[in-house]
């Protein structure tokens, strides 16, 4: 007696359409929740950004006895500044290597003495304007 053997060797049309479709009804679940996370992401990483480079700034303070003024700016933080007043006891090798930029790709705005504190330090985030609210407000450090 011979058993007749079921030799298929691909899929047919409808159950290639029922993945489809599967695959269809997963992405619109999945994906929107995927997505909106870039820029959630971007945020943490300015925050991230902005505590270290606080403690460069505390570092500093700790050193010579004040923060680098507006003037000064970040940029103290990777070399000596020669304006006024000068840090006596800097670091040879500088609190930082690099300022960062932020995740939109701006400069971090640094104002000493600050509006909410010694110093004021934040990202004008997406929009890359001061303010905002939203999506588009600042990540601050004061906050």
């Amino acid at each position: 007696m011979k058993i007749r053997e079921d030799r298929r060797k691909g899929f047919t049309l409808v159950e290639i359409l029922v993945v489809v479709v599967i695959l269809g009804l997963l992405a619109t679940l999945v994906v929107p929740r995927v997505v909106g996370r870039g820029e959630e992401a971007k945020r943490t990483a300015a925050l991230v950004q902005i505590r270290e480079v606080e403690q460069a700034l505390d570092l500093f303070k700790l050193d010579n006895g004040f923060y680098p003024t507006t003037e000064q700016g970040l940029q103290a933080l990777v070399e000596k500044p020669a304006i006024s007043p000068e840090p006596r006891r800097y670091r040879e090798s500088g609190y930082m290597k690099k300022v960062p930029q932020d995740p939109w790709g701006g400069e971090y705005i640094y104002r000493s003495p600050g509006d909410h504190d010694e110093y004021d330090l934040f990202s004008t985030g997406p929009d890359g304007e001061e303010g905002g609210d939203g999506k588009n407000a600042d990540i601050v450090s004061w906050e």
